[in-house]
């Protein structure tokens, strides 16, 4: 297999999840700064053109993080499963996130691609640069919203580190050093964002 790898808070995740399951997997390099993923040779990869990519030994391509680590939980049995061993662990997982993907990733992201990053993705993607502040106000809403309802569980979902956590922590990462940092009043995420910045697996 081969794991094609970038800068940016996409990666990091697929690598924080390969570093809680213990898997290691040879990674080719792709220079984001520099547009390519958006240029062959990387496009007969991944024709979205977005990072990463996970290519299998058969040559079957998987793009998306969460299906990439969707299927890195399914073949590495022998680790503790990040999805969940029951169907209803595995439901609240996806459930988690979703929310986190679609409420807060997506916004602080698009947020940060209309604003601050609006002269590296001005030419890649369409950007709305008058819906930044909006999108970003709605991704501190929604952390606010999910600071209540993590209350003081250890983890987003519960009791267990799950892949809900491992999305949500490379991104707030990211998001504070481009001018959307955690709200220091969300002292439940804060104090999560802690614990999960003292794991390894964060270094990854």
């Amino acid at each position: 297999m081969k794991f094609y790898n970038s800068i940016g808070p996409n990666p990091r995740m697929v690598r924080m999840f390969m570093a809680e399951k213990g898997i290691e997997i040879p990674k080719v390099e792709v220079d984001l700064l520099a547009g390519e993923n958006r240029k062959e040779p990387y496009l007969k990869v991944n024709a979205a053109g977005q990072m990463p990519a996970l290519e299998l030994d058969d040559g079957t391509v998987i793009a998306e993080i969460t299906a990439i680590c969707e299927y890195l939980d399914e073949t590495k049995k022998d680790t503790p499963s990040l999805i969940g061993d029951t169907p209803a662990e595995r439901a609240a997982t996806r459930m988690w996130t979703r929310r986190i993907d679609l409420n807060i990733v997506e916004p602080a992201l698009s947020g940060f691609r209309f604003a601050e990053g609006l002269k590296l993705f001005q030419n890649r993607v369409r950007c709305i640069p008058e819906a930044a502040e909006g999108l970003k106000a709605t991704a501190r809403d929604k952390l606010a919203w999910l600071d209540g309802l993590v209350g003081d569980k250890p983890f987003i979902a519960g009791s267990k580190l799950t892949m809900a956590d491992v999305m949500l922590f490379p991104f707030l990462d990211f998001m504070k050093d481009v001018k959307q940092p955690l709200d220091p009043a969300n002292k439940n995420l804060t104090a999560w964002f802690d614990r999960m910045k003292a794991r390894p697996s964060a270094a990854a």
